[in-house]
Protein backbone atom coordinates (compact mmCIF):
# COMPACT_ATOMS: atom_id res chain seq x y z
CA UNK A 1 0.00 0.00 0.00
CA UNK A 2 2.52 2.08 0.78
CA UNK A 3 3.85 1.91 -3.00
CA UNK A 4 0.69 2.84 -3.87
CA UNK A 5 0.79 6.28 -1.78
CA UNK A 6 4.07 7.03 -3.61
CA UNK A 7 3.26 6.35 -6.75
CA UNK A 8 0.26 8.55 -5.91
CA UNK A 9 1.87 11.66 -4.14
CA UNK A 10 4.60 11.31 -6.99
CA UNK A 11 2.44 11.99 -9.73
CA UNK A 12 0.64 14.77 -7.64
CA UNK A 13 4.01 16.63 -7.42
CA UNK A 14 4.48 16.22 -10.80
CA UNK A 15 1.09 17.69 -11.79
CA UNK A 16 1.55 20.83 -9.09
CA UNK A 17 4.73 21.31 -11.27
CA UNK A 18 2.22 22.33 -14.33
CA UNK A 19 4.65 22.75 -17.82
CA UNK A 20 7.90 22.58 -15.30
CA UNK A 21 9.81 24.69 -12.77
CA UNK A 22 11.72 26.76 -15.68
CA UNK A 23 8.32 28.01 -17.34
CA UNK A 24 6.68 28.69 -14.17
CA UNK A 25 10.14 31.39 -13.51
CA UNK A 26 9.46 32.73 -16.84
CA UNK A 27 5.51 33.76 -15.94
CA UNK A 28 6.85 34.63 -12.88
CA UNK A 29 9.42 37.29 -14.34
CA UNK A 30 6.73 38.51 -16.92
CA UNK A 31 4.58 39.69 -13.61
CA UNK A 32 2.19 37.01 -13.64
CA UNK A 33 1.15 34.45 -11.11
CA UNK A 34 0.94 30.48 -11.96
CA UNK A 35 -2.37 29.16 -12.65
CA UNK A 36 -2.29 27.28 -9.08
CA UNK A 37 -1.34 30.57 -7.56
CA UNK A 38 -4.30 32.81 -8.88
CA UNK A 39 -6.61 30.14 -7.49
CA UNK A 40 -5.00 30.10 -4.16
CA UNK A 41 -5.35 34.17 -4.21
CA UNK A 42 -8.66 33.85 -4.58
CA UNK A 43 -10.39 31.21 -2.72
CA UNK A 44 -10.42 30.98 1.05
CA UNK A 45 -7.54 29.01 2.44
CA UNK A 46 -7.42 25.52 2.03
CA UNK A 47 -10.56 25.62 0.82
CA UNK A 48 -9.80 24.60 -3.10
CA UNK A 49 -10.80 20.89 -4.09
CA UNK A 50 -9.46 20.11 -7.87
CA UNK A 51 -11.25 18.41 -9.97
CA UNK A 52 -9.58 16.17 -13.39
CA UNK A 53 -5.87 16.97 -11.98
CA UNK A 54 -4.34 14.00 -14.32
CA UNK A 55 -6.57 14.78 -16.95
CA UNK A 56 -4.54 14.22 -20.25
CA UNK A 57 -5.04 14.94 -24.48
CA UNK A 58 -5.37 11.90 -26.53
CA UNK A 59 -3.62 13.77 -29.78
CA UNK A 60 -0.76 11.86 -31.45
CA UNK A 61 0.18 13.61 -34.42
CA UNK A 62 2.98 16.72 -35.20
CA UNK A 63 4.83 14.43 -31.75
CA UNK A 64 2.27 15.62 -29.31
CA UNK A 65 1.89 11.54 -27.77
CA UNK A 66 5.32 12.28 -26.70
CA UNK A 67 4.15 15.97 -24.98
CA UNK A 68 1.80 15.41 -22.30
CA UNK A 69 1.16 17.35 -18.72
CA UNK A 70 -0.99 16.34 -16.05
CA UNK A 71 -3.97 18.41 -16.25
CA UNK A 72 -3.42 19.77 -19.96
CA UNK A 73 -2.95 23.23 -19.48
CA UNK A 74 -5.89 24.07 -16.78
CA UNK A 75 -6.85 23.64 -13.38
CA UNK A 76 -10.53 22.79 -12.05
CA UNK A 77 -12.30 22.43 -9.31
CA UNK A 78 -14.41 23.98 -6.11
CA UNK A 79 -13.89 26.31 -3.42
CA UNK A 80 -14.84 28.99 -0.89
CA UNK A 81 -15.09 32.47 -1.15
CA UNK A 82 -15.85 34.27 2.19
CA UNK A 83 -17.32 30.73 2.98
CA UNK A 84 -19.58 30.52 0.19
CA UNK A 85 -19.39 28.13 -2.87
CA UNK A 86 -18.05 29.01 -6.34
CA UNK A 87 -16.66 26.74 -9.46
CA UNK A 88 -13.26 27.83 -10.50
CA UNK A 89 -11.09 27.23 -14.08
CA UNK A 90 -7.68 28.82 -14.19
CA UNK A 91 -6.02 28.02 -17.37
CA UNK A 92 -1.82 27.45 -17.41
CA UNK A 93 0.25 29.24 -19.54
CA UNK A 94 3.23 27.22 -18.39
CA UNK A 95 1.70 24.08 -20.36
CA UNK A 96 1.36 24.49 -24.21
CA UNK A 97 0.75 28.09 -23.98
CA UNK A 98 -2.54 28.21 -22.28
CA UNK A 99 -3.84 26.43 -25.33
CA UNK A 100 -7.54 25.05 -25.47
CA UNK A 101 -7.85 21.67 -26.92
CA UNK A 102 -10.53 18.95 -26.66
CA UNK A 103 -9.45 17.21 -22.99
CA UNK A 104 -8.83 21.48 -21.35
CA UNK A 105 -12.41 21.86 -22.87
CA UNK A 106 -14.12 19.06 -21.39
CA UNK A 107 -12.47 19.76 -17.73
CA UNK A 108 -13.86 23.51 -18.02
CA UNK A 109 -17.30 21.73 -19.79
CA UNK A 110 -17.36 19.92 -16.80
CA UNK A 111 -17.57 22.72 -13.93
CA UNK A 112 -19.92 24.58 -15.80
CA UNK A 113 -21.93 22.28 -15.62
CA UNK A 114 -21.29 21.11 -12.24
CA UNK A 115 -22.32 24.76 -11.32
CA UNK A 116 -25.45 24.89 -13.04
CA UNK A 117 -26.72 22.11 -11.29
CA UNK A 118 -25.36 22.98 -7.77
CA UNK A 119 -26.72 26.60 -8.80
CA UNK A 120 -23.25 28.25 -7.55
CA UNK A 121 -20.73 30.95 -9.44
CA UNK A 122 -18.44 30.17 -11.99
CA UNK A 123 -15.21 32.26 -12.01
CA UNK A 124 -12.79 31.92 -15.31
CA UNK A 125 -8.82 32.37 -15.07
CA UNK A 126 -7.88 33.13 -18.69
CA UNK A 127 -4.25 32.73 -19.59
CA UNK A 128 -4.24 31.35 -23.07
CA UNK A 129 -2.15 31.28 -26.67
CA UNK A 130 -5.66 30.05 -27.82
CA UNK A 131 -6.82 27.09 -30.17
CA UNK A 132 -3.98 24.48 -29.78
CA UNK A 133 -3.34 24.02 -33.37
CA UNK A 134 -2.55 20.65 -33.54
CA UNK A 135 -5.85 19.15 -32.24
CA UNK A 136 -7.61 20.67 -35.31
CA UNK A 137 -11.66 21.15 -35.28
CA UNK A 138 -11.16 19.74 -31.98
CA UNK A 139 -10.04 22.63 -30.25
CA UNK A 140 -12.59 24.54 -32.27
CA UNK A 141 -15.29 22.40 -31.10
CA UNK A 142 -13.85 22.75 -27.50
CA UNK A 143 -14.67 26.63 -27.67
CA UNK A 144 -18.05 26.47 -28.96
CA UNK A 145 -18.78 23.38 -25.80
CA UNK A 146 -18.00 26.14 -23.76
CA UNK A 147 -19.89 28.80 -25.59
CA UNK A 148 -23.46 27.03 -24.95
CA UNK A 149 -22.61 26.08 -21.56
CA UNK A 150 -22.03 30.10 -21.19
CA UNK A 151 -25.39 30.65 -22.80
CA UNK A 152 -27.09 27.98 -20.91
CA UNK A 153 -25.59 29.20 -17.90
CA UNK A 154 -25.86 33.31 -18.43
CA UNK A 155 -28.74 34.49 -15.81
CA UNK A 156 -28.73 31.01 -13.93
CA UNK A 157 -25.16 31.68 -12.25
CA UNK A 158 -22.72 34.34 -11.90
CA UNK A 159 -20.84 33.63 -14.62
CA UNK A 160 -17.05 35.69 -14.18
CA UNK A 161 -13.78 36.16 -16.31
CA UNK A 162 -10.63 37.39 -15.20
CA UNK A 163 -8.42 37.88 -18.23
CA UNK A 164 -5.14 37.23 -16.60
CA UNK A 165 -3.34 37.11 -20.02
CA UNK A 166 -3.74 36.59 -23.31
CA UNK A 167 -6.65 35.92 -24.59
CA UNK A 168 -7.18 35.87 -28.49
CA UNK A 169 -9.40 34.58 -31.52
CA UNK A 170 -12.01 32.86 -30.74
CA UNK A 171 -11.52 32.88 -27.14
CA UNK A 172 -12.83 36.03 -26.15
CA UNK A 173 -16.11 35.41 -26.63
CA UNK A 174 -16.74 32.88 -23.76
CA UNK A 175 -15.28 36.23 -20.97
CA UNK A 176 -17.66 38.00 -23.31
CA UNK A 177 -20.38 36.13 -22.55
CA UNK A 178 -20.01 36.06 -19.59
CA UNK A 179 -21.52 38.95 -16.83
CA UNK A 180 -18.45 40.55 -15.71
CA UNK A 181 -14.35 40.17 -16.94
CA UNK A 182 -11.43 41.62 -15.25
CA UNK A 183 -8.32 42.76 -17.21
CA UNK A 184 -4.57 43.36 -15.69
CA UNK A 185 -2.97 46.28 -17.00
CA UNK A 186 0.19 45.71 -19.53
CA UNK A 187 -0.24 41.91 -18.97
CA UNK A 188 -3.71 40.80 -20.15
CA UNK A 189 -5.15 41.74 -23.65
CA UNK A 190 -8.04 40.38 -26.01
CA UNK A 191 -8.51 40.80 -29.44
CA UNK A 192 -10.11 38.65 -32.30
CA UNK A 193 -6.90 39.07 -34.55
CA UNK A 194 -3.91 40.34 -33.50
CA UNK A 195 -1.62 43.24 -34.72
CA UNK A 196 0.11 41.27 -37.38
CA UNK A 197 -3.08 40.16 -39.12
CA UNK A 198 -4.35 43.99 -38.79
CA UNK A 199 -1.66 45.23 -40.10
CA UNK A 200 -1.43 42.35 -43.17
CA UNK A 201 -5.19 43.48 -43.82
CA UNK A 202 -6.05 47.18 -42.75
CA UNK A 203 -1.89 47.82 -42.94
CA UNK A 204 -2.16 49.25 -39.55
CA UNK A 205 0.45 49.44 -37.10
CA UNK A 206 -0.67 48.53 -33.50
CA UNK A 207 0.70 46.95 -30.80
CA UNK A 208 -1.27 44.56 -28.27
CA UNK A 209 -1.85 46.72 -25.85
CA UNK A 210 -3.18 49.34 -27.99
CA UNK A 211 -5.66 47.28 -29.98
CA UNK A 212 -6.38 44.64 -26.96
CA UNK A 213 -5.22 46.02 -23.80
CA UNK A 214 -6.95 46.27 -20.37
CA UNK A 215 -7.00 50.45 -20.74
CA UNK A 216 -8.13 49.78 -24.20
CA UNK A 217 -11.24 47.86 -23.49
CA UNK A 218 -11.89 49.80 -19.81
CA UNK A 219 -12.11 52.58 -21.68
CA UNK A 220 -13.06 52.80 -25.74
CA UNK A 221 -14.69 48.77 -26.01
CA UNK A 222 -16.70 48.65 -22.71
CA UNK A 223 -15.20 45.01 -22.70
CA UNK A 224 -13.63 45.25 -19.60
CA UNK A 225 -16.12 45.97 -16.39
CA UNK A 226 -12.91 46.17 -14.12
CA UNK A 227 -8.95 46.92 -14.06
CA UNK A 228 -6.52 46.22 -12.17
CA UNK A 229 -2.33 46.79 -11.85
CA UNK A 230 -1.43 42.80 -11.28
CA UNK A 231 -3.14 39.60 -10.26
CA UNK A 232 -3.55 39.99 -7.14
CA UNK A 233 -5.47 43.19 -6.87
CA UNK A 234 -7.47 42.00 -9.91
CA UNK A 235 -8.66 38.72 -7.22
CA UNK A 236 -8.79 40.49 -4.78
CA UNK A 237 -11.76 42.87 -6.67
CA UNK A 238 -13.36 39.18 -7.70
CA UNK A 239 -13.31 38.84 -4.45
CA UNK A 240 -14.92 42.12 -3.47
CA UNK A 241 -17.64 41.52 -6.38
CA UNK A 242 -18.74 37.88 -5.15
CA UNK A 243 -19.65 40.13 -1.80
CA UNK A 244 -22.41 41.59 -3.93
CA UNK A 245 -23.75 38.71 -5.60
CA UNK A 246 -25.59 35.56 -5.04
CA UNK A 247 -25.02 32.09 -5.65
CA UNK A 248 -27.68 31.90 -8.11
CA UNK A 249 -31.47 33.10 -9.66
CA UNK A 250 -33.09 31.59 -7.37
CA UNK A 251 -31.50 33.18 -4.12
CA UNK A 252 -31.25 36.94 -2.97
CA UNK A 253 -27.92 38.54 -2.30
CA UNK A 254 -25.98 38.44 0.77
CA UNK A 255 -27.27 40.78 2.86
CA UNK A 256 -24.82 41.93 5.44
CA UNK A 257 -24.86 43.48 8.84
CA UNK A 258 -25.58 47.65 7.98
CA UNK A 259 -23.00 49.43 10.58
CA UNK A 260 -25.04 52.77 9.52
CA UNK A 261 -28.29 54.01 10.78
CA UNK A 262 -30.83 53.44 8.48
CA UNK A 263 -32.89 56.76 10.06
CA UNK A 264 -29.75 58.99 9.36
CA UNK A 265 -30.50 62.08 7.81
CA UNK A 266 -27.82 63.72 6.15
CA UNK A 267 -28.12 68.05 5.35
CA UNK A 268 -24.78 68.39 2.60
CA UNK A 269 -27.91 66.94 0.27
CA UNK A 270 -29.88 69.67 0.28
CA UNK A 271 -26.94 71.78 -0.33
CA UNK A 272 -24.83 69.30 -2.80
CA UNK A 273 -27.19 70.16 -6.20
CA UNK A 274 -25.84 73.83 -7.31
CA UNK A 275 -28.71 76.27 -7.68
CA UNK A 276 -28.10 77.15 -11.16
CA UNK A 277 -29.21 74.29 -13.26
CA UNK A 278 -26.60 74.85 -15.73
CA UNK A 279 -23.76 73.90 -13.23
CA UNK A 280 -22.62 70.03 -12.82
CA UNK A 281 -22.26 68.10 -9.93
CA UNK A 282 -20.70 64.69 -8.95
CA UNK A 283 -23.34 61.87 -8.49
CA UNK A 284 -21.35 59.85 -6.83
CA UNK A 285 -21.01 62.44 -3.73
CA UNK A 286 -24.65 61.32 -3.91
CA UNK A 287 -24.24 57.70 -3.27
CA UNK A 288 -21.63 58.02 -1.06
CA UNK A 289 -24.24 59.97 1.41
CA UNK A 290 -27.07 57.77 0.69
CA UNK A 291 -25.89 54.07 0.84
CA UNK A 292 -24.48 52.05 4.06
CA UNK A 293 -20.95 53.66 4.96
CA UNK A 294 -20.48 55.71 1.96
CA UNK A 295 -19.57 52.30 0.05
CA UNK A 296 -19.41 51.69 -3.63
CA UNK A 297 -18.37 49.05 -5.99
CA UNK A 298 -18.03 50.74 -9.07
CA UNK A 299 -18.60 48.41 -12.53
CA UNK A 300 -17.73 50.09 -15.69
CA UNK A 301 -15.94 52.90 -14.14
CA UNK A 302 -13.75 54.47 -17.33
CA UNK A 303 -16.64 53.51 -19.91
CA UNK A 304 -18.86 55.60 -20.50
CA UNK A 305 -18.25 58.54 -17.85
CA UNK A 306 -21.86 60.27 -18.10
CA UNK A 307 -23.77 57.22 -16.21
CA UNK A 308 -22.56 55.90 -13.15
CA UNK A 309 -23.78 52.14 -12.02
CA UNK A 310 -22.43 49.69 -9.43
CA UNK A 311 -22.79 47.90 -5.94
CA UNK A 312 -24.27 48.91 -2.88
CA UNK A 313 -26.12 48.65 0.52
CA UNK A 314 -29.16 49.97 1.70
CA UNK A 315 -29.74 48.59 5.45
CA UNK A 316 -27.63 45.43 4.54
CA UNK A 317 -29.44 45.27 1.37
CA UNK A 318 -27.53 45.02 -1.66
CA UNK A 319 -28.93 47.10 -4.60
CA UNK A 320 -27.70 47.89 -7.89
CA UNK A 321 -27.67 52.14 -8.50
CA UNK A 322 -27.73 53.67 -11.52
CA UNK A 323 -27.18 57.68 -11.63
CA UNK A 324 -26.85 59.94 -14.37
CA UNK A 325 -23.26 61.90 -13.67
CA UNK A 326 -23.64 65.64 -14.79
CA UNK A 327 -19.99 66.07 -14.48
CA UNK A 328 -19.49 64.00 -18.08
CA UNK A 329 -21.78 65.44 -21.24
CA UNK A 330 -24.06 66.96 -18.73
CA UNK A 331 -25.46 63.41 -17.80
CA UNK A 332 -27.07 63.24 -21.39
CA UNK A 333 -27.72 59.66 -22.28
CA UNK A 334 -25.56 58.24 -25.59
CA UNK A 335 -24.94 55.28 -27.07
CA UNK A 336 -22.24 53.75 -24.60
CA UNK A 337 -24.06 54.37 -21.69
CA UNK A 338 -27.22 53.12 -22.93
CA UNK A 339 -25.13 49.85 -23.70
CA UNK A 340 -23.88 50.05 -20.16
CA UNK A 341 -26.73 50.94 -18.16
CA UNK A 342 -28.66 48.38 -20.19
CA UNK A 343 -26.62 45.75 -19.76
CA UNK A 344 -26.02 46.02 -15.88
CA UNK A 345 -30.25 46.62 -15.38
CA UNK A 346 -30.56 42.95 -16.89
CA UNK A 347 -27.92 41.99 -14.66
CA UNK A 348 -29.44 43.22 -11.49
CA UNK A 349 -33.26 42.00 -12.47
CA UNK A 350 -31.38 38.41 -13.43
CA UNK A 351 -30.09 37.77 -9.86
CA UNK A 352 -32.84 39.52 -7.88
CA UNK A 353 -30.71 43.06 -7.15
CA UNK A 354 -32.83 45.63 -6.39
CA UNK A 355 -32.43 48.95 -8.56
CA UNK A 356 -32.26 52.47 -7.61
CA UNK A 357 -32.08 55.25 -10.27
CA UNK A 358 -30.76 58.54 -8.96
CA UNK A 359 -31.72 60.76 -12.36
CA UNK A 360 -30.90 63.97 -13.50
CA UNK A 361 -31.09 63.63 -16.97
CA UNK A 362 -31.59 66.52 -19.87
CA UNK A 363 -31.83 63.82 -22.88
CA UNK A 364 -30.65 62.36 -25.12
CA UNK A 365 -26.98 63.32 -26.95
CA UNK A 366 -27.38 65.05 -29.84
CA UNK A 367 -25.40 64.97 -32.91
CA UNK A 368 -24.89 62.89 -36.35
CA UNK A 369 -22.24 60.53 -34.68
CA UNK A 370 -25.09 59.41 -32.51
CA UNK A 371 -27.63 59.26 -34.83
CA UNK A 372 -25.16 57.53 -37.42
CA UNK A 373 -24.39 55.04 -34.75
CA UNK A 374 -27.87 54.27 -33.75
CA UNK A 375 -28.84 55.82 -30.36
CA UNK A 376 -32.18 55.14 -31.71
CA UNK A 377 -31.70 51.21 -30.92
CA UNK A 378 -29.19 51.66 -28.42
CA UNK A 379 -31.06 53.94 -26.40
CA UNK A 380 -33.99 51.22 -26.91
CA UNK A 381 -31.49 48.82 -25.18
CA UNK A 382 -31.93 50.63 -21.34
CA UNK A 383 -35.25 51.28 -22.25
CA UNK A 384 -36.24 47.27 -22.73
CA UNK A 385 -34.03 46.63 -20.08
CA UNK A 386 -35.82 48.74 -17.52
CA UNK A 387 -39.19 47.94 -18.90
CA UNK A 388 -38.51 44.20 -18.46
CA UNK A 389 -36.97 44.64 -14.93
CA UNK A 390 -39.18 42.37 -12.25
CA UNK A 391 -37.37 43.57 -9.59
CA UNK A 392 -37.54 46.74 -7.04
CA UNK A 393 -37.59 49.76 -9.01
CA UNK A 394 -37.27 53.17 -6.79
CA UNK A 395 -35.91 56.23 -8.54
CA UNK A 396 -35.15 59.50 -7.27
CA UNK A 397 -35.21 62.65 -9.11
CA UNK A 398 -32.55 64.84 -8.14
CA UNK A 399 -32.67 67.58 -11.44
CA UNK A 400 -33.69 67.20 -14.72
CA UNK A 401 -35.74 64.97 -16.46
CA UNK A 402 -36.18 66.02 -19.63
CA UNK A 403 -38.17 64.63 -22.70
CA UNK A 404 -37.21 60.64 -23.86
CA UNK A 405 -34.86 60.32 -21.23
CA UNK A 406 -37.24 60.79 -17.91
CA UNK A 407 -39.11 57.67 -19.42
CA UNK A 408 -36.84 55.52 -20.16
CA UNK A 409 -34.68 56.23 -17.03
CA UNK A 410 -36.85 54.17 -14.36
CA UNK A 411 -40.29 56.32 -14.63
CA UNK A 412 -43.58 55.42 -13.09
CA UNK A 413 -44.78 54.98 -16.94
CA UNK A 414 -42.35 51.88 -17.00
CA UNK A 415 -43.50 50.07 -14.09
CA UNK A 416 -41.03 51.79 -11.24
CA UNK A 417 -42.54 51.17 -7.31
CA UNK A 418 -41.44 54.23 -6.06
CA UNK A 419 -40.78 57.26 -8.38
CA UNK A 420 -39.49 60.33 -5.72
CA UNK A 421 -38.37 63.59 -6.44
CA UNK A 422 -36.16 66.37 -4.62
CA UNK A 423 -37.80 70.09 -4.87
CA UNK A 424 -34.66 71.22 -7.44
CA UNK A 425 -36.44 68.76 -9.91
CA UNK A 426 -37.17 69.58 -13.31
CA UNK A 427 -39.60 67.53 -15.07
CA UNK A 428 -40.70 68.57 -18.81
CA UNK A 429 -40.50 67.48 -22.39
CA UNK A 430 -37.31 69.97 -22.85
CA UNK A 431 -35.52 72.30 -20.71
CA UNK A 432 -37.10 76.24 -20.29
CA UNK A 433 -34.91 77.68 -22.78
CA UNK A 434 -35.86 75.50 -25.63
CA UNK A 435 -39.60 75.09 -25.07
CA UNK A 436 -40.16 78.66 -25.04
CA UNK A 437 -38.00 78.96 -28.69
CA UNK A 438 -40.91 76.85 -29.18
CA UNK A 439 -43.70 77.94 -28.36
CA UNK A 440 -43.73 81.55 -28.47
CA UNK A 441 -41.70 81.44 -31.23
CA UNK A 442 -43.76 84.49 -32.94
CA UNK A 443 -43.97 86.66 -29.80
CA UNK A 444 -40.27 86.86 -29.26
CA UNK A 445 -39.86 87.42 -32.79
CA UNK A 446 -41.99 90.39 -32.27
CA UNK A 447 -41.26 91.84 -29.29
CA UNK A 448 -39.31 95.10 -29.02
CA UNK A 449 -36.51 93.34 -27.05
CA UNK A 450 -36.65 89.65 -27.76
CA UNK A 451 -34.20 88.89 -24.99
CA UNK A 452 -35.80 90.56 -22.33
CA UNK A 453 -38.90 88.77 -23.79
CA UNK A 454 -37.88 85.36 -24.02
CA UNK A 455 -36.38 85.86 -20.41
CA UNK A 456 -39.39 86.36 -19.45
CA UNK A 457 -41.36 83.49 -20.77
CA UNK A 458 -38.52 81.47 -19.49
CA UNK A 459 -39.36 82.28 -16.09
CA UNK A 460 -42.93 81.79 -16.41
CA UNK A 461 -42.29 78.55 -18.02
CA UNK A 462 -40.09 77.81 -14.86
CA UNK A 463 -42.16 78.25 -12.58
CA UNK A 464 -45.25 76.43 -14.22
CA UNK A 465 -43.34 73.27 -15.45
CA UNK A 466 -39.63 72.84 -14.34
CA UNK A 467 -40.89 71.98 -11.07
CA UNK A 468 -41.66 68.60 -9.87
CA UNK A 469 -45.40 69.17 -8.75
CA UNK A 470 -47.30 69.15 -12.13
CA UNK A 471 -45.89 65.39 -12.00
CA UNK A 472 -46.70 65.15 -8.24
CA UNK A 473 -50.24 66.39 -9.66
CA UNK A 474 -51.16 63.59 -12.21
CA UNK A 475 -49.54 60.69 -9.48
CA UNK A 476 -46.13 60.38 -11.57
CA UNK A 477 -44.12 61.92 -8.65
CA UNK A 478 -45.24 59.58 -5.38
CA UNK A 479 -43.41 62.42 -3.19
CA UNK A 480 -41.03 64.89 -3.13
CA UNK A 481 -38.93 64.72 -0.09
CA UNK A 482 -36.34 67.07 1.69
CA UNK A 483 -33.24 65.51 0.37
CA UNK A 484 -31.64 65.60 3.04
CA UNK A 485 -34.53 62.24 4.30
CA UNK A 486 -33.15 60.42 0.51
CA UNK A 487 -31.69 57.30 2.73
CA UNK A 488 -34.47 56.68 4.92
CA UNK A 489 -37.39 57.20 2.45
CA UNK A 490 -35.42 54.39 0.08
CA UNK A 491 -35.04 51.75 3.29
CA UNK A 492 -38.43 52.32 4.37
CA UNK A 493 -39.87 50.92 0.56
CA UNK A 494 -36.87 48.40 -0.24
CA UNK A 495 -38.34 46.99 3.48
CA UNK A 496 -41.39 46.88 1.88
CA UNK A 497 -40.47 45.67 -1.36
CA UNK A 498 -38.24 42.80 -0.18
CA UNK A 499 -41.08 40.22 -1.14
CA UNK A 500 -42.78 41.99 -4.69
CA UNK A 501 -43.77 39.73 -7.08
CA UNK A 502 -44.24 40.81 -11.04
CA UNK A 503 -44.02 38.77 -13.97
CA UNK A 504 -44.04 38.96 -17.68
CA UNK A 505 -46.57 37.70 -20.06
CA UNK A 506 -46.19 34.26 -21.17
CA UNK A 507 -43.58 34.33 -23.75
CA UNK A 508 -40.23 32.17 -24.95
CA UNK A 509 -38.30 35.26 -24.74
CA UNK A 510 -38.38 39.14 -25.94
CA UNK A 511 -36.49 40.51 -28.72
CA UNK A 512 -33.93 42.86 -27.57
CA UNK A 513 -32.66 45.59 -30.04
CA UNK A 514 -29.10 44.07 -30.09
Amino acid sequence: MSDLIDELRRRNEEALLGGGEERIAKQHAQGKLTARERVALLLDEGSFAEVGRFVAHRTEDFDMGDKKFKGDGVVTGSGLIDGRPVYVYSQDFTVFGGSLGEAHAAKICKIMELAMKVGVPVIGMNDSGGARIQEGVLSLGGYADIFLRNTLASGVVPQISAVLGPCAGGAVYSPAITDFVFMVDKTSYMFVTGPNVVKTVTHEEVTSEELGGARTHATKSGVAHFTARDDAECLAKVRRLMSYLPLNNMEDPPRAEPGDDPARADPELDRIVPPDPQKPYDVKEIVRRVFDRGEFFEVHEQYARNLVVGFARLDGFVVGVIGNQPSQLAGCLDIDASKKGGRFVRFCDAFNIPLITLEDVPGFLPGTAQEYGGIITNGAKLLFAYCEATVPKLTVITRKAYGGAYDVMASKHIRADLNLAWPMAEIAVMGPKGAVEIIYKREITKARDPQAEQATFEEDYRRRFANPYKAAEYGFIDEVIEPRFTRQRLINALRLMKNKREKLPPKKHGNIPL
